[in-house]
């Protein structure tokens, strides 16, 4: 779980950094616009005057152009983590539904679910307080179950959906992997 409040506790930082530097910006903004007013109040044509009036209007450019995008990319993410957050939900669904449907007993559901999490048997037998031969003999009536051979096939059960159908291996990539499916 720290992996995951760690990186969302980053999330939230770096916007919050890009607003601290845009605030900076725009205050730096405001005394070059005043500096370059006061210039051209005192004498209109003179060149220093000129040339701070446009690095004014270039800096007040950047601060709002920045800010339209610090505004998109918060926007942006936060539909990933809404959208996220769905699929979080979806996949949950779907593995629920899906252990259902192949019979798996409370006990086997909840070993199941920690091999999709990616523990090992040491790692489930410990949480579960079951001894390692019993986990094992769990995920290999899992795996029976679902007609698949081991973790591997049992994670990309549940991963397949989520990839795009019309997948393609270019020319030397099919002929290494019909090499391999000989072997």
């Amino acid at each position: 779980m720290t992996g995951k409040s760690s990186r969302a506790s980053g999330d939230r930082r770096q916007p919050l950094a890009l607003a601290a530097v845009l605030l900076l910006q725009g205050i730096a903004a405001v005394f070059f616009v005043g500096d370059a007013v006061g210039d051209m109040l005192l004498d209109p044509t003179a060149p220093e005057g000129m040339l701070e009036s446009l690095v004014a209007l270039a800096l007040v450019a950047g601060v709002v152009l920045s800010g339209l995008q610090l505004r998109t990319a918060l926007e942006r993410l936060a539909t990933q983590e809404r959208t996220l957050d769905t699929a979080r939900g979806k996949l949950s669904d779907v593995i629920a539904t899906q252990f259902q449907a192949w019979g798996l007993t409370p006990a086997e559901r909840d070993v199941g679910l920690l091999a999709l999490k990616g523990l090992d048997v040491a790692d489930i037998a410990a949480l579960r307080g079951a001894a390692q031969g019993t986990v094992r003999a769990q995920l290999t009536r899992i795996y029976a179950k679902a007609g698949v051979s081991g973790r591997a096939q049992f994670g990309a059960w549940f991963v397949e959906d989520l990839l795009e159908d019309d997948l393609t291996l270019a020319p030397n990539e099919t002929t290494a992997a019909t090499t391999a499916e000989r072997s």
